[in-house]
């Protein structure tokens, strides 16, 4: 007589499918490691320049606790503390106003100026079918980028001297009397914009070259059998193809609007007293300052607010860039 057994089956353990699984969570550091491993090349081409921005413009940064004491080189940051006291003397300079004024004017005329030429010439060049007139004259405009303001100043004052000057020579050959333009502080905002022009239009206009070269020439083509002249062409198809590098350019140009072009206008105005009402900033400003009294706290409060406004004028205006852009379906901010 056969005995019947049953059999039972232990329960299967519960196995996780391979989408059940899942992955540890991945920090910002993973993500970090991964990217550097992933374009490593790429890492240490660029590590020059992280370098050197760390050591320029992040370290520097700890230097802005001067802001806030009254420093002596011999104490250097065991100076003591005076909190706002150099930031009250900068509000109640009676000149603070027109500081401000010419740094903020002779900017506005800099990058208007030199963004307008730049980008028309590139326009006007792109147009020129002689590929060694092109070279050439790209040549001679990059050329003034490489003077000295020491040199371009020499240049200015040979051609507006009261007695030997160039221009002058010439009224007095036309029977006209002899100016003397070093009295004539309205007319220096203008001169300067001239000579920003005629040194920095070569230099952008290679920038503004390299972004039409590499527009697709059947655009050209297929615009000019419909009928399109080359005013046409430079307007619906070479301008928004800048379009996105001009206001690139542009904004960075903003976020040092209140930051005077020190070389230029040290070398070139000088310590022409009759000459300040107009082109007097704040750079040059704090340069005298620091020459008289040597207040070191004064002239890093100065610096920090200046990189105050500057942070909120390049954020300002990409601000307005984005929302102008948005309603384009475009984005050319900056972030």
């Amino acid at each position: 007589m056969l005995r019947m057994t049953t059999v039972t089956r232990s329960p299967r353990p519960h196995v996780q499918t391979v989408s059940q699984v899942q992955p540890p969570p991945r920090t910002w550091i993973n993500k970090l490691l991964q990217s550097i491993r992933e374009n490593y090349l790429l890492v240490l081409l660029s590590a020059p320049g992280i370098v050197l921005i760390f050591l320029f413009s992040y370290v520097p940064m700890f230097g802005t606790i001067i802001a806030f004491q009254d420093y002596s080189p011999r104490t250097m940051f065991a100076s003591p503390w005076v909190g706002f006291r150099n930031f009250r003397l900068l509000l109640e300079t009676p000149l603070v106003t027109r500081l401000v004024v010419n740094t903020v004017v002779l900017n506005l005329m800099f990058i208007s100026a030199t963004t307008f030429f730049a980008v028309s010439t590139a326009l006007l060049l792109n147009e020129v079918r002689h590929v060694g007139f092109k070279r050439f004259a790209q040549s001679i405009m990059f050329l003034p980028f490489f003077m000295g303001w020491t040199v371009v100043a020499m240049v200015l004052f040979g051609l507006i001297d009261y007695q030997v000057g160039t221009v002058n020579a010439a009224l007095s050959q036309l029977g006209m009397e002899r100016v003397i333009i070093t009295d004539k502080p309205e007319l220096w905002p203008w001169i300067l914009t001239l000579i920003r022009i005629w040194k920095g239009t070569g230099a952008g206009c290679i920038i503004y070259l390299a972004v039409l070269v590499s527009v697709d020439p059947q655009l050209y083509e297929a615009a000019a059998i419909d009928g399109a002249s080359r005013w046409q062409r430079m307007r619906f198809i070479s301008l928004p193809a800048l379009a996105p590098v001009v206001i690139l350019l542009v904004l960075l140009d903003i976020g040092r609007i209140f930051f005077g072009d020190f070389g230029m206008i040290y070398a070139v105005i000088g310590d022409k007293a009759q000459l300040y009402p107009t082109t007097d900033v704040i750079d040059t400003y704090l340069l005298r300052a620091l020459r008289t009294n040597s207040n070191y706290g004064f002239s890093a409060a100065v610096g920090l607010v200046q990189a105050i406004l500057g942070f909120i004028c390049i954020y300002g205006s990409n601000w307005l860039v984005k929302r102008y852009s948005q309603r384009r379906d475009e984005d050319y901010s900056l972030f």
